[in-house]
């Protein structure tokens, strides 16, 4: 009889516990709250595949002590903590998960401007207090108003259909262009000024690096259209904050919604925020608590939750269980180099 395959979980959480054990029952899986490390490696020694979590640091010494490894597979997008050069001397197989919010942030960042455009916010702290006035809540409608998505990648072409779905009219920023879905989704491709211009809400969808830290910044937020709304659920870095508060206060925008800041700890991977190794200096209640834009009438802050979802949770584990199930029959599931 062939041995089960051993299959060790670290930064586990109870309740995805059940699911792999229904999923993966035919092998024999270990599960640790705790991330990986040289001291509880030893416990898996003959593991044959271990998932783990962007705390877990995958390197030399741990791989070491790792004789029977033959899949890391990473319940995250990314994977610096895992030292890829080792694990290909080794022969061992690295996959993660590239992609499990798009359609969710997307409908977060619809909400934002429902939220903003509607005066929802504003009716719902009124009406706990029995106060059923509709003075100064008038909104606007989104129909034939200009969305303008600055990246058009997997969250932005999700932003984009639900914009057609309003009857929007969309126009679109993005360094790489795709004429095909630029004529599937029924936007236009503009200029990043033009887009500023011309829009009555912008919304970000792009990634943080050098190249994207303050896009939207002193010198640019002035040509933004006068009453535009400004959406967020990327990266806090994306918008330099001083720039934002001065825009809001002077009225070039009309209101912010914003599921980050740039205050906030660097954040890697979206679901990094649940964890319990996610570092107590970056605690998103502080931050808030002590944030000039979340004390705004006008500005709409939630705490970097535009992720979670039950299903994209769910789609992580999806994924992880594929990456197994696909590597034991010989296969490769998302792998990542």
């Amino acid at each position: 009889m062939p041995k089960k395959q051993k299959i060790a979980f670290f930064e586990i959480e109870n309740w995805e516990i059940p699911y792999l054990k229904k999923e993966l029952k035919q092998y024999k899986l270990h599960f640790f709250e705790d991330a990986l490390d040289e001291k509880n490696a030893g416990k898996i020694k003959d593991a044959d595949i271990i998932s783990v979590f962007i705390y877990s640091k995958v390197n030399k010494k741990v791989l070491g002590k790792l004789k029977n490894l033959k899949l890391i597979t990473t319940r995250s997008t990314g994977f610096d903590h895992i030292d890829v050069n080792e694990c290909k001397k080794r022969k061992i197989t690295i996959s993660n998960v590239p992609y499990y919010g798009e359609n969710t942030v997307a409908e977060h960042t619809f909400a934002l401007v429902l939220n903003l455009t509607r005066k929802i916010h504003k009716a719902w702290e009124r009406t706990r207090r029995l106060d059923f006035s509709i003075e100064g809540l008038r909104g606007i409608d989104l129909r034939a108003r200009t969305l303008g998505v600055i990246g058009v990648g997997s969250i932005g072409k999700h932003v984009v259909r639900m914009a057609n779905g309003f009857e929007m009219n969309v126009i679109a920023f993005d360094v790489f262009k795709s004429k095909k879905l630029e004529k599937e989704l029924k936007f236009k491709y503009v200029g990043f000024d033009y887009l500023l211009k011309n829009s009555d809400i912008v919304t970000l969808h792009c990634p943080y690096n050098k190249k994207t830290h303050h896009m939207i910044n002193k010198s640019n937020i002035g040509k933004i259209k006068k009453g535009s709304i400004l959406i967020n659920t990327s990266r806090g870095g994306l918008i330099e904050t001083d720039a934002l508060v001065n825009a809001l206060d002077k009225g070039i925008l009309s209101g912010a919604g914003l599921d980050v800041l740039e205050d906030e700890c660097y954040v890697r991977e979206d679901k990094e925020v649940m964890s319990k190794h996610f570092p107590k200096k970056c605690d998103l209640r502080i931050i808030l608590e002590n944030h000039i834009l979340a004390k705004k009438e006008n500005v709409i802050v939630t705490p970097h939750n535009a992720f979670n979802s039950i299903e994209a949770l769910q789609r992580i584990l999806d994924t992880t269980v594929e990456n197994i199930k696909k590597s034991l029959k010989g296969k490769a599931g998302n792998l990542v180099k």
